[in-house]
C-alpha cells in the first residue's frame, strides 16, 4: 500500500527509483520492511557521517525540540544552538572563516556564497569547473558544464565561465572582472577526483593578485569525510568563502556559507537583508550539528578515516577494477563501462549493500560510508563488491 502511494503521490526524480521501503536505520545499516539489513556504503550521499540514529545526535534533537523549534530563526533573535554551532565552526576553520551564515541545504549555501562574492567585489563574472556539481537550483545548474542536467533549463545565468579541473589555463582568465572562482577540493560527482595541491595553491595566489574571492564547495568533503574537518585543512589552502551542508546537520537539513566579518558584513547593508532565509539555522538542526561534531571529536573519527581508506584500497583488488580514486572516505571504484556498474550495484543490493554511481561518472562505484564503519563492516562490504565483480 505504501509503495503504491509512493509512486502515486511523491514526485519522482527518475524513471527507476531505488524503491527500498525503509523502516529503520542504525549505525551503518538500513532496515527494510522484511527486516533485511543493508550496509549503507553511501551515507545518504555523504550525509550520515556519524551513522544513522546516533544516540547523542538523537538526544540533542529531542532535547532541543522540547525547548523550542522554529520561532524567527534568522537575523534578529539570539538562539543558543545557532550561536554555539557558529562558534564551534569558527574554531574549526580559524581566522578568516569565522562568521557563519546558516541556510537549509548545499544549493542554497552555494547561492548565498555567489551572491556574497558578487556583492562584496561588485564584479559580474564567476569561474567554475567542468564536471563539478554545485546543486540543482538555476544558478547552481549554471555553474556546471553543459550537460543533460542543465540543458533543459536554458537560458542559464550569464557571466559564468567553465574550465577543465586541475588545468592551469584557467589562471589567465582570473581577472578584475571575476567576482569568484568556485571549486570542489575533491570533485565528488566526477568520480571522486582530488584537486592537485599545487592547482589549489595557484588558484589562491591568482585570486589574491586580482582581488577575486576563492570559494571552496565542501558540501561533500566537509565534516570529516576526507580525514580533516574540511578538506582545505589537508591542502593547507584557505578559501575566502567556505560552503558546507550534507553531513553538517548530523542527518538534519542544514547548510552554511562561512567567511570573514569583513566580507560577510556587506550582506547587512545597501540593501539590508541582502540574503534571508526562513529556516536556515533552525535550532533543532543546529543542535544536531553540534552533537555530530562532538561525536566526531570524542570518538576520534577523523583518525579512523585514513585507516578505513587504506582498508578499502587494500581489499578492493580485482581484474575488473581499473583504479580507485578519491581521498579519505570519498572514493570511487572505476570499472570499464556503465553496464558493469549497474550490474554490480544491483548485485550488491541483493546481497545487502547499498552503493551508487556518480552523476558525471557512470563508470564508477561510490564508496562513502559513515565514518564510524567498523573493520568487520568494511571487510563484509568489500567481499560483496568482489563477489559482484566476479559474477560479471
Amino acid at each position: 500500500m505504501i509503495r503504491e502511494l509512493f509512486y502515486k503521490h511523491v514526485a519522482q526524480t527518475s524513471d527507476a527509483p531505488l524503491g527500498l521501503e525503509i523502516t529503520g536505520a542504525q549505525g551503518v545499516y538500513l532496515i527494510d520492511t522484511t527486516g533485511k539489513q543493508y550496509i549503507d556504503l553511501i551515507s545518504g550521499i555523504s550525509v550520515s557521517n556519524v551513522g544513522h540514529c546516533n544516540p547523542r545526535v538523537v538526544k540533542a534533537i529531542c532535547d532541543q525540540a522540547l525547548q523550542y523549534s522554529h520561532i524567527l530563526v534568522y537575523g534578529e533573535n539570539i538562539y543558543k544552538p545557532q550561536v554555539h554551532l557558529a562558534k564551534k565552526l569558527a574554531e574549526i576553520c580559524g581566522e578568516g572563516l569565522d562568521v557563519v551564515y546558516f541556510v537549509n541545504s548545499g544549493s542554497e549555501a552555494v547561492e548565498g556564497a555567489i551572491k556574497l562574492a558578487k556583492r562584496y567585489t561588485g564584479r559580474p563574472n564567476v569561474i567554475s569547473f567542468n564536471n563539478a556539481y554545485h546543486g540543482s537550483t538555476h544558478l547552481c545548474l549554471s555553474l556546471m558544464h553543459n550537460n543533460s542536467m542543465n540543458r533543459a533549463y536554458r537560458p542559464l545565468v550569464p557571466g559564468i565561465q567553465h574550465f577543465s579541473f586541475n588545468q592551469y589555463s584557467v589562471l589567465d582568465s582570473i581577472n578584475d572582472h571575476v567576482a569568484a572562482v568556485i571549486v570542489e577540493p575533491v570533485q565528488g560527482e566526477a568520480g571522486a577526483v582530488p584537486a592537485d595541491n599545487n592547482f589549489l595553491l595557484m588558484l589562491r595566489q591568482k585570486c589574491d593578485e586580482t582581488g577575486t574571492l576563492l570559494i571552496f564547495d565542501e558540501v561533500q568533503t566537509g565534516i570529516g569525510r576526507t580525514g580533516t574537518f574540511f578538506a582545505f585543512q589537508s591542502y593547507q589552502v584557505k578559501p575566502d568563502i567556505l560552503v558546507s551542508a550534507k553531513a553538517l546537520g548530523g542527518g538534519m537539513p542544514l547548510g552554511a556559507f562561512i567567511s570573514s566579518v569583513q566580507i560577510m558584513n556587506c550582506l547587512a547593508v545597501n540593501p539590508p537583508l541582502g540574503h534571508i532565509t526562513t529556516f536556515g539555522g533552525h535550532p533543532v538542526s543546529c543542535s544536531a550539528a553540534l552533537a555530530a561534531i562532538q561525536v566526531i571529536e570524542e570518538d576520534k573519527l577523523l583518525e579512523r578515516v585514513f585507516v578505513c581508506e587504506a582498508q578499502f584500497r587494500k581489499a578492493l583488488v580485482h581484474p575488473e577494477i581499473l583504479q580507485i580514486s578519491g581521498k579519505g572516505l570519498l572514493l570511487a571504484v572505476h570499472l570499464s563501462d556503465e553496464s558493469k556498474v549497474k550490474k554490480v550495484i544491483k548485485s550488491c543490493l541483493e546481497q545487502g549493500l547499498v552503493t551508487d554511481w556518480f552523476l558525471f561518472n557512470d563508470k564508477a562505484l561510490r564508496i562513502a560510508p559513515p565514518l564510524c564503519i567498523s573493520d568487520e563492516e568494511i571487510q563484509k562490504s568489500c567481499e560483496i563488491i568482489l563477489q559482484s565483480l566476479s559474477a560479471l
